[in-house]
């Protein structure tokens, strides 16, 4: 067991290594000139080469990415352009809105998606399966944006149910900071609940026709006993492995969903980066987003062992 999380731990540093490779690139590949581009069309060429100077483009990339991989491990993420201010500070600002609409969301689309899944897997080839697997397409198929649109024109404006836009944070009280965030967890919850669901049911489906199941049911167990206890257990590794990957689409879908509904996020952060050009604090919101992934797979590799003892070895 120990063995299998040594190696587990060791083998994130390489990967790490290299998105932060990949992450240092960006101002390398971009089209054009990085430096031009920020200075704007009106800048004359000192000012160009100012910027160029500040971002270290006119020194070697290698000794660059080791200069900028050493600050990153004492935890400087650089100096933004803009406000001058450093990048760190400025996630800092931000970090509580993602987190919890991150965390919002993610406790709200487990609790929905696998008990659908289940039922589904139950249910197979009724009305009920083909509704949830409807439900599972259409939350595919239509983008964040448009749900996101949708939901505030109903439930914000129409009804008046819930705030529009904006975010309370959770200090100033746990009603206002659960409904700024509602519509918003909605939104991002809806394709999730769709992949969950969809993965749970497939997963459950086929340990519903194992042996151990007709065993179980002929001791006479009780239907939520099988499904909930016995069935649910023995799927949970694919289950578990989804809701890992899924963490990407939560960490994607927020960009969207913060501009959507106003939310002064990590996302707005990153959206109004890349607008002004603001390099470094795109490469540190990228890296941030990056190792979090990393963490989570991490995370979810550990689990296995949990619900799976064979794997740990």
């Amino acid at each position: 067991m120990l063995n299998y999380v040594i190696r587990r731990v060791l083998a994130t540093i390489p990967v790490m290594a290299i998105v932060a490779l990949f992450v240092f690139s960006l101002l390398y590949i971009a089209p054009g000139d990085p430096a031009a581009i920020i200075a704007g069309d009106q800048a004359t060429p000192a000012d160009v080469e100012r910027i160029r100077e500040s971002l270290g483009l006119n020194r070697p990339f290698l000794i660059r990415f080791g200069e900028w991989a050493w600050q990153i491990l004492h935890g400087d993420l650089g100096t933004s352009i803009f406000t001058n201010l450093p990048v760190a500070a400025l996630i800092a600002q931000r970090i509580e809105p993602t987190l919890s609409l991150v965390v919002v969301t993610l406790v709200f689309a487990v609790s929905i998606a696998v008990p659908i899944g289940v039922v589904a897997a139950w249910q197979a080839d009724t009305i009920l399966d083909r509704a949830i697997m409807a439900f599972a397409v259409l939350g595919f198929s239509v983008p964040v944006f448009v749900i996101g649109y949708l939901l505030a024109f109903v439930f914000a404006l129409q009804l008046d149910w819930l705030p529009v836009q904006g975010y309370t944070p959770l200090q100033d009280g746990l009603e206002p900071w659960i409904e700024h965030l509602i519509l918003p967890a909605l939104t991002l919850g809806c394709v999730y609940i769709a992949l969950i669901a969809r993965t749970t049911r497939a997963a459950m489906l086929e340990v519903l026709q194992q042996d151990y199941i007709r065993t179980a049911r002929a001791k006479g167990i009780g239907q939520t006993g099988i499904l909930f206890v016995h069935a649910l257990k023995n799927a949970a590794v694919p289950i578990v492995t989804v809701i890992g990957i899924g963490v990407a689409l939560l960490i994607g879908g927020a960009v969207v969903t913060e501009t959507v509904f106003a939310i002064p996020g990590v996302g707005r952060l990153t959206v109004d980066a890349i607008l002004r050009r603001d390099y470094p604090v795109i490469q540190g919101v990228v890296l941030l987003f990056s190792f979090v992934y990393v963490i989570v797979n991490l995370a979810v590799d550990l689990l296995y062992t949990v619900l799976d003892p064979r794997i740990r070895y």
